[in-house]
């Protein structure tokens, strides 16, 4: 289990599959540098990064699905740990980002689609959501999409959300994290932010 986390009230969490650029979002999000590697997994234990005056945390758990060198068991384990952090601390979670890769989510997604599996991206969204979690999902790496309204309408309908994802703008959000363009995720945790009363958090996002 992740011991690390610092007892802080407030918190927004990131999670998503390895590979993705949580930590280059997570960069974004709080200018502060953390490992990013070439190869998917770098991150096996959470990064927080947290404001102790103002009573919060943001924390980049660690990837799921597929990690060069790490076996099946492990990889389950960090998925199982992952759970059991957002299940713990749902109450103290304002909102939970999942970042997928637009370039190839709607792929990856259909190809772990079958009677006896439901796709990480998608599993983790409902999850979020079921125990009680606004859940924005991070669309990253758009400056590798073409077709950049179909493939949102596509992804929005692999969740569950009937397209078209314009009106889905408080839950998902293109962005290129690499190129700092994530306006589009501010205004929409702002936005959950502000149901929540917490418009003291805004100047983070």
């Amino acid at each position: 289990m992740f011991e690390t986390r610092p007892d802080r009230d407030a918190e927004v969490v990131l999670v998503g599959r390895s590979n993705v650029g949580k930590s280059t979002l997570m960069r974004e999000v709080t200018g502060h540098s953390f490992d990013t590697g070439g190869k998917p997994g770098v991150t096996r234990q959470p990064n927080h990064y947290d404001w102790a005056s103002e009573d919060f945390v943001v924390t980049d758990l660690p990837g799921f699905g597929f990690m060069s060198g790490v076996d099946e068991d492990r990889r389950e384990q960090i998925k199982t740990n992952i759970v059991r952090y957002i299940e713990e601390y749902a109450d103290n979670i304002l909102v939970g980002i999942l970042v997928v890769d637009g370039n190839s989510a709607v792929e990856i997604i259909d190809r772990h689609s079958g009677p006896d599996e439901i796709p990480y991206d998608v599993e983790m969204f409902h999850f979020l959501q079921d125990v009680g979690i606004p859940t924005v999902v991070a669309v990253n790496k758009m400056d590798k999409v073409d077709d950049r309204d179909e493939r949102l309408n596509d992804l929005c309908d692999r969740l569950g959300l009937y397209p078209p994802w314009k009106q889905w703008t408080e839950t998902i959000a293109p962005i290129t994290a690499k190129q700092g363009r994530i306006e589009p995720l501010n205004e929409a945790v702002r936005h959950h932010l502000h149901e929540q009363e917490r418009d003291d958090l805004f100047k983070f996002f």
